[in-house]
């Protein structure tokens, strides 16, 4: 009699409870393959988890990511979930340990056969090169003011307080490119000036959770 395969078992990562619930929702119907045990923010992992899913959105990127903060002494492997598909970002954060990088560009099909091949043991990059500006899956806050997700992760930096360099140093992306960024999120939120960007994003979800949750049916004692 043959035995189904054990659903592998996800933890998400990100600081913004709206962002890992929107990845929560995509993975939902393919439940039979995949188990979302732990959303999770700004703390280590604790369940028994095979993956963790490390959304970028408003978070550190590239050689700043600390890939043993977040597997926390156990044997899960590390996958980026990211819109910024730079070569070279690509490249450091699988010279780092990350076990794959996804773009949040692919179909959640797409996206579980991935999670399976890397929990199977294969390193999964996507086709490197350029930044992602439509069709990013999940949630991310701003959205429903129109905001894309690079604007939006724009303005929610801006509302931790970070400069345009800082800002382009931490999402690697050139300063003109965070200025552009910043004046169609302005454009479509109707503010003129950083500080009226700052109290619009304090009032919209722009601060982070800093909040875990638990699915207590799933943790292992």
């Amino acid at each position: 009699m043959s035995t189904a395969p054990r659903q592998i078992r996800i933890a998400i990562v990100n600081d913004y409870e709206i962002v890992v619930a929107g990845v929560a929702a995509m993975l939902a119907p393919h439940h039979e393959r995949i188990a979302v045990v732990e959303l999770d923010s700004s703390v280590p992992v604790v369940s028994d988890v095979d993956l963790i899913l490390y959304d970028t959105f408003g978070q550190v990127q590239g050689d700043g990511v600390d890939l043993e903060d977040l597997v926390h002494g156990t044997d899960a492997r590390v996958v980026i979930f990211s819109w910024n598909l730079q070569r070279e970002l690509v490249e450091r954060a699988i010279t780092k340990g990350a076990s794959g990088y996804l773009s949040k560009g692919m179909p959640s099909e797409d996206v579980v056969r991935a999670l399976e091949q890397i929990h199977a043991g294969k390193i999964v990059i996507p086709q490197v090169g350029g930044v992602l500006d439509e069709g990013a899956k999940g949630d991310w806050p701003g959205r429903e003011a129109g905001l894309t997700n690079r604007e939006a992760e724009v303005l929610a930096l801006i509302t931790q307080g970070l400069s345009n360099q800082e800002i382009a140093d931490k999402s690697y992306l050139s300063i003109n490119s965070v200025k552009t960024y910043i004046r169609t999120a302005y454009r479509k939120i109707d503010v003129t000036r950083r500080s009226q960007a700052v109290v619009w994003g304090m009032k919209h979800g722009f601060e982070p959770d800093r909040m875990r949750s638990l699915d207590p049916e799933a943790v292992l004692d």
